[in-house]
């Protein structure tokens, strides 16, 4: 049962306090992802930097994926140094660090490729902060509340995730047309006040162990998560004469080396007296089981979200009379029923969790997000938006009915001096799912269009009177430009065949040319072949990972064996599942 010393120590009130601070930076974290989606175009107008140009699809690449990549491979490090030297305190310097990197990118002066490289490498910098920011919020939030709270607590820290998602799309569709230096200051405020807040209000309630960095362990683990994941990032850019660059010689090595190198790492943990990561953890079956889910719901998750939009943006808000250059943030707004789904069934699911047990309601969440991704598949590339927001907010339910049950149910299954690492290699799981499933799902999307849109332009151009050589050089181009175009706001059509093309075909045939109708149109079927098979495997995923979710131990039964709902209940909970798998827990070591 909860010492009254526990209570003390915990507060009444600051549980509030530490919950509103961590959301606060989930919030600018995520504000500040979702923001480059709609502000890319103005970036690279404002850096004059042409991104479908041969050679510059790396910088956006890098500026999309390299804050999510930063964070897959520094996450699990810090959550680690977390619990050996206090969490709040590595929280705080997340704080600081990011806000300082947004200063840096705010203030970008260059133009052109060192311009893009610049905003690549301060956004390598924000992922670092951002990683102490992820590495640690979870763990302050489980420190400070009681178990039977927990649920909800990380339920509205993982609405304030999507929340800042959608606020993103908002903010940076109305500041990016004014001064695309602003999408990178606004996060300036909310870093300083949040560093200070933080500083003077959040305290270290947790366990800490004393030990030393394992520099060998952490070393062969980033080499092969960025050789891997760089290894993806260029294997999605065309190659010789192949569509992508999955055969260059570059791309096999970052792949396979980096395997081997993880393969590595995994014999130098286990030879370590202080490991990064904490391999005995997974002899806990809820644990390893809550985080297999959460790698299978953010595979098939990840990068759909970005076909979707795609789908929006490249097709359906053009055949509806939207401008290119508006359909990012139409785009964004057609997406609220996601958003709003989530916002309802987080915090409620987490709620029912702490009550009921996580296992249920994860195991339905994640089943039910593979349905709902099927019955996208029977929708037609022009659909009607009622049945697309339906089928959004039933994601957006199903989710959130998956997020917050699983989050509490794993670090629930965790001793109290391992909150930092564990919290860190869900955050891994997830992360590096998310990149992964951006190139499998880029990946089965241009293939598609490989397959059937070279010969569709070409024989959509020349039927509209366009130089059979001009037309031959516009359809050789590769696909990938056009994904990246439909989800940069651009008119491919426009900006390839150029005003000259103008004097070689009539004028009504030019203008339908670059209108709304005839790029869409064209890239439907071809889109639609590849996006079809990319429900199929999101859907396969979320079923495999129902699977692993309902196979998690009932997590009722070790709160009733442990006490109930006060904080030595919760400790004990991750002690009692340990024990129960033979590996035992650490002993706790006082600060």
């Amino acid at each position: 049962m909860t010492t009254s010393a526990d209570e003390g120590q915990r507060g009444t009130h600051y549980k509030w306090i530490a919950l509103s601070n961590t959301t606060l930076g989930i919030l600018m974290a995520t504000i500040n992802s979702s923001i480059l989606l709609i502000a890319l175009p103005d970036i690279f107008r404002g850096i004059k930097l042409d991104p479908l140009a041969p050679g510059n699809s790396s910088y956006f690449l890098w500026i999309l994926m390299g804050f999510m990549l930063v964070t897959s491979v520094l996450v699990v490090s810090l959550g680690r140094v977390g619990d050996m030297y206090g969490r709040v305190r590595m929280y705080n310097l997340g704080f600081a660090v990011f806000t300082v990197f947004s200063v840096a990118l705010a203030a970008t002066w260059m133009t052109g490729q060192a311009g893009a490289l610049w905003i690549v490498l301060m956004r390598l910098g924000q992922g670092v902060g951002g990683a102490f920011l992820f590495a640690n919020s979870s763990a302050i939030i489980t420190d400070a509340f009681p178990a039977d709270e927990r649920g909800f607590a990380l339920g509205i820290n993982g609405v304030a995730a999507i929340a800042g998602s959608f606020l993103g799309l908002l903010v940076g569709g109305v500041l990016a047309p004014v001064e695309w230096h602003l999408v990178f200051l606004v996060s300036v405020p909310l870093g300083l006040f949040g560093t200070v807040w933080a500083y003077l209000k959040l305290r270290d309630n947790g366990v800490r162990v004393p030990a030393r960095i394992d520099w060998t362990g952490n070393v062969t683990f980033a080499l092969g998560l960025v050789a891997i994941l760089t290894g993806i990032v260029y294997g999605l850019q065309p190659y010789g004469g192949h569509t992508m660059g999955w055969t260059k010689p570059f791309v096999l090595v970052c792949l396979f080396g980096g395997a081997a190198v993880l393969v590595l790492f995994v014999v130098v943990e286990l030879r370590s007296d202080h490991p990064m990561i904490q391999l005995h953890l997974f002899a806990n079956r809820t644990f390893t089981m809550g985080n297999l889910a959460a790698l299978l719901a953010a595979l098939a998750r990840g990068g759909l979200q970005f076909m979707l939009i795609i789908w929006l943006q490249g097709i359906w808000l053009p055949l509806h009379g939207y401008s290119f250059a508006s359909t990012p943030l139409w785009a964004g707004i057609y997406m609220v029923p996601l958003t709003v789904g989530f916002l309802v069934a987080g915090p409620l699911a987490g709620r029912l969790a702490d009550r009921l047990g996580a296992r249920p309601f994860a195991t339905a969440g994640v089943a039910l997000t593979g349905v709902t991704f099927l019955l996208f598949d029977l929708l037609p590339m022009n659909f009607s938006y009622v049945w697309f927001a339906l089928l959004l907010l039933l994601v957006g339910l199903s989710f959130g009915l998956f997020f917050a049950p699983n989050t509490s149910s794993v670090m629930n299954s965790l001793p109290a001096d391992m909150r930092g690492a564990g919290a860190g290699m869900l955050n891994t799981f997830q992360n590096s799912a998310s990149v992964l499933s951006i190139g499998v799902f880029f990946t089965i999307i241009t293939l598609g269009l490989a397959s059937g849109l070279p010969h569709s332009l070409y024989a959509g151009l020349s039927a509209q009177g366009v130089p059979p050589a001009q037309a031959h050089q516009v359809a050789g181009l590769p696909p990938i430009g056009s994904l990246f175009a439909a989800f940069l706001g651009f008119n491919p059509i426009q900006q390839l065949l150029g005003s000259a093309s103008a004097a070689h075909v009539s004028a009504a045939h030019y203008s339908y040319l670059t209108g709304r109708g005839f790029f869409p149109s064209l890239i439907a079927g071809p889109f639609g072949t590849g996006l079809h098979l990319a429900f199929a495997v999101a859907a396969a995923c979320c079923f495999v990972g129902a699977v692993f979710s309902w196979l998690r131990s009932p997590e009722t039964t070790r709160r009733r064996r442990t006490g109930g709902g006060g904080g030595e209940g919760y400790a004990g909970a991750g002690d009692v599942a340990m024990q129960e798998v033979g590996a035992g827990a650490p002993a706790a070591a006082t600060d």
